[in-house]
């Protein structure tokens, strides 16, 4: 008998920022349909409060913005836990195929109460999606290029915000506010199969299930490193629950929630911003097109932006990059309360744009040097989703000062966010430094 053959040897890594390239191409498709998906109600909302037979009122405009960000809590709470007992792949697919289907109820709605079902359906796989694209590519990116690597992957999201804005520009005038919705079902249509088709399930979670053979599989073509028992999330209910508790071990149990804290600030901004932007425009005295065109613009200002940030997080930290951004937000909203000439309020909205969206995206590439790899997921989760009780605030406040005939507030009330994330945020790193016990097993410090 022969004698037996020794495992073979794992390849050497060749991970390199092409590695990444497949999955953040697929994940790229699935945020732009996400980000056309958020920002189609803002978009197309002038019309529907013009639609007397729907029965829209500002207030009641709020409301529904706020059910779409309790559905995204509740959908980025669910699928943070879920993803590691399901895959990443079958939820991403599942998120994409939930608002889409939301998409195609609210077309189809003849009143307020089915609308604003359709909007909480999608809400629901809108909030599943984002963390499960930001916990895949950072598996697949080269650590040194995390930060570039989020701020490539959110690019997509305002990309799809600015095909919304086209999509209310052109369509709703010409056929009807519903048809933009109609729209919206095209994921399920074309993101679906593709990511059943090409999306790589993984390695972490594969490893997790004892699938051994097929994470190491993965990692190899993918250019990774194997993966360890110490970067696979545990398995089991007990599993899940061991890493939602690791989001307070000693060295994070402060740091948690003043990301929470800023994750809820920026989603305040991004979701009041998207739902309310083109409104509060309209009130203050520039023309129904102008408006919405003022949403195609902020978020041509996020892609720039994100693009700068990246780049300049990964040599400078995220954390920095995000508190910086956070009061340049501020200012900007602070601008755009003054009625300036219609040339100049589109710079200040561009450039508002440019550090706003990145303002909230750097604080999940913060969110990722605070927890090592098997409790990124949930880290993520937690991290957006408690964030989305600032999505589920934002759009009913300034719906609610809307109501009253004060939309001019809503600006004001941005800038406060943007300084309450702006303080959050800076005090990660020394709330770490001062609670920090045992970091040599985890990993970077987000100041890093």
């Amino acid at each position: 008998m022969s004698p037996a053959l020794p495992p073979t040897p794992a390849p050497r890594p060749t991970h390199t920022f092409r590695s990444v390239a497949p999955v953040l191409a697929l994940c790229w498709l699935a945020v732009f349909f996400d980000g056309m998906d958020v920002n189609i109600y803002g978009a197309v909302m002038p019309h529907m409060l013009d639609d007397t037979g729907l029965g829209l009122t500002p207030g009641t405009a709020g409301t529904i913005g706020s059910w779409t960000t309790f559905g995204m809590l509740i959908g980025a709470l669910t699928a943070g836990n879920l993803t590691d007992w399901l895959g990443r792949r079958l939820m991403l697919v599942a998120s994409v195929t939930l608002f889409s289907a939301g998409s195609a109820v609210c077309a189809l709605a003849g009143g307020t109460a089915l609308f604003g079902t359709g909007r909480f359906v999608s809400g629901l796989g809108l909030g599943g999606l984002m963390p499960l694209c930001l916990a895949m590519v950072l598996e697949f990116a080269p650590p040194r290029r995390a930060a570039l690597t989020t701020g490539l992957l959110m690019t997509s999201y305002h990309a799809g915000g600015m095909a919304a804005t086209g999509l209310g520009l052109t369509l709703a005038p010409a056929w009807g506010w519903r048809w933009v919705f109609w729209a919206g079902v095209l994921p399920a249509l074309i993101a679906v199969p593709l990511l059943l088709a090409l999306l790589p399930e993984s390695p972490g979670v594969l490893l997790a299930r004892g699938e051994r053979s097929r994470a190491d599989a993965v990692a190899d073509r993918y250019g990774l490193p194997r993966p360890t028992a110490l970067a696979a999330p545990a398995a089991g209910a007990k599993g899940r629950l061991a890493a939602v508790r690791a989001l307070f071990a000693p060295d994070a149990r402060w740091a948690t929630p003043l990301l929470w804290l800023a994750s809820f600030s920026g989603l305040l901004l991004v979701y009041g911003v998207s739902t309310w932007l083109p409104q509060m425009m309209r009130a203050s005295g520039y023309g129904l097109s102008s408006s919405v065109s003022f949403l195609l613009v902020i978020n041509a200002g996020g892609i720039a932006g994100l693009l700068i940030a990246g780049r300049t997080a990964d040599r400078f930290g995220a954390v920095r990059v995000s508190a910086i951004w956070f009061v340049l937000t501020a200012v900007g909203a602070l601008l755009l309360q003054a009625h300036l000439s219609l040339a100049l309020t589109y710079v200040v909205v561009a450039l508002t744009g440019v550090w706003l969206f990145s303002a909230q995206v750097m604080v999940y590439a913060a969110t990722a040097t605070v927890y090592r790899e098997s409790e990124r997921a949930a880290g993520l989760g937690w991290v957006t989703g408690i964030g989305r009780t600032g999505a589920v605030v934002g759009p009913s406040l300034i719906g609610a000062l809307a109501a009253g005939g004060n939309e001019s507030w809503g600006f004001t009330t941005f800038a406060l966010a943007g300084l309450v994330g702006a303080v959050a945020i800076a005090l990660v790193p020394l709330a770490r430094r001062a609670t920090r016990t045992g970091t040599a097993a985890r990993a970077t410090p987000a100041d890093a």
